[in-house]
């Protein structure tokens, strides 16, 4: 499948800023089954743009801008062909050891309730692969027709106590379920063929299962993803995957705005 991608965040400050310092995760990376076409990240103001890796294998393109700055506009395009692997994750950058995604984080710290309904979900069935299938489907049975929205800071035990959620907050339950089990569990940040603008990137989680390693899983929909995903960033949690994190030096308060188009382009399997 051929998928299009023009993402637009656009910053606003009530007063300027001295200086901004961003650390961009919005590049993907080509796998065996998804393919970079073209991508281009640009801003719209006098800013240094430098591209690297962090830690976790993901691509990173670090801006440093120096005011005064009213506001910063982040544009990203760029099209990606992708083939249906039934969610298994195969020939992406794997610079760690798979035991590293059961350390907890303060995002993904589970509590009794989501412990207790994990270990209930995945029944008695000693087979990992069916225990991480039954969590994401009972998950989305309890939290059905989820949004993509901006990240709130919510942890995963918060957010199995609430009635609302996001695709971001049962991403994060995923994962903490799934450590729960003892099965080694990451958070994916990218994109998801919908109809309509996002407001957000879409939001779900990874698990490994020894002989057949990562494999996706989509709280949201009940399943694995197919080939309307664009995979972009992996991290412990939602706060390690984000799409743009930073810091700013000034006073006032900021606003975000973000237009994200997600379409599919005729002519391409």
């Amino acid at each position: 499948m051929r998928i299009a991608i023009d993402h637009r965040t656009r910053y606003r400050f009530t007063e300027p800023q001295a200086r901004i310092v961003q650390l961009m995760r919005l590049t993907p990376n080509d796998t065996q089954d998804q393919t970079v076409v073209s991508w281009m990240v640009g801003v719209d103001c006098d800013a240094r743009l430098r591209d690297g890796v962090d830690g976790f294998g993901n691509a990173i393109t670090m801006l440093y801008a120096e005011g005064p700055i009213d506001a910063i506009d982040v544009t990203v395009t760029g099209e990606v062909l992708t083939n249906d692997s039934s969610g298994i994750v195969r020939g992406a950058p794997e610079p760690l050891p798979p035991m590293l995604y059961l350390r907890p984080t303060p995002r993904t710290m589970p509590g009794a309730a989501l412990i207790a309904f994990a270990a209930d979900s995945a029944g008695a069935t000693d087979d990992m692969l069916e225990r991480v299938h039954r969590l994401n489907a009972a998950l989305h049975a309890r939290f059905p027709c989820l949004p993509d929205a901006p990240d709130t800071g919510t942890s995963a035990a918060e957010a199995f106590a609430g009635e609302a959620a996001t695709s971001r907050d049962v991403a994060q339950m995923f994962i903490a379920g799934a450590r729960s089990l003892s099965v080694p569990a990451r958070y994916v940040s990218g994109y998801q063929i919908d109809d309509g603008a996002h407001i957000a990137p879409h939001a779900w989680a990874e698990a490994y299962v020894d002989r057949i390693g990562w494999i996706g899983f989509d709280p949201v929909t009940g399943l694995s993803p197919d080939a309307g995903y664009v995979r972009v960033a992996v991290g412990l949690d939602a706060a390690g995957a984000a799409s743009i994190a930073g810091t700013r030096i000034g006073y006032g308060e900021e606003e975000l705005d973000v237009d994200l188009h997600v379409d599919r382009l005729g002519g391409e399997e």
